[in-house]
């Protein structure tokens, strides 16, 4: 590797070390003609599979904008940048693990919801309701009623989507 101080050819490894994730290699390097210190970071390269939306058009996987839809369903639900994060990592790493050159978008947004149904159940049906097309209050019934049965549990753990004694009435306030 070049030194980026004298921009000479030849520089050594002195300590390696895996970062916090254990998903890159940070190597702390000497310059053999200057003596400068820096630090590198090695991480394996692999490539995310092509996404083909709708009518066919393909475009690069872009993290940004996954980090984004979550960004607009999670908007002022109290959920934490880290669990975002970890989201965000699980579905880059499902698309590497799958091996795929390309992924329909559906996929993609499949993988979305599953993150968003674990994270938050407002902000899964937030996302549902756009990605899903819901046309009607209906639609959001049958979503909530799928949710509730499909996560049992999962109340305690999170802000109720209705108020008990408006689920008791079967209405909203």
């Amino acid at each position: 590797m070049h030194c980026p101080f004298c921009q000479h050819e030849d520089t050594r490894v002195i300590d390696s070390r895996l970062t916090d994730d254990g998903g890159s290699v940070r190597r702390r390097r000497e310059c053999e003609q200057c003596g400068e210190r820096f630090n590198t970071f090695e991480t394996a390269e692999l490539k995310l599979p092509t996404v083909v939306k709708s009518g066919e058009r393909r475009e690069t996987f872009d993290e940004r904008k996954l980090r984004v839809s979550f960004e607009r369903a999670l908007q002022k639900r109290p959920v934490t940048s880290e669990a975002v994060d970890a989201a965000v990592r699980a579905i880059v790493n499902d698309l590497r693990r799958s091996g795929e050159r390309e992924v329909p978008s559906r996929q993609v947004g499949e993988l979305v919801m599953r993150e968003l149904k674990n994270l938050d159940q407002v902000a899964y049906v937030r996302f549902a309701s756009v990605y899903r097309s819901f046309e009607d209050v209906q639609a959001f019934r049958e979503e909530i009623e799928r949710l509730e049965r499909d996560l049992p549990g999962l109340e305690s753990l999170q802000l109720s989507l209705l108020g008990e004694s408006d689920m008791k009435r079967g209405k909203k306030s």
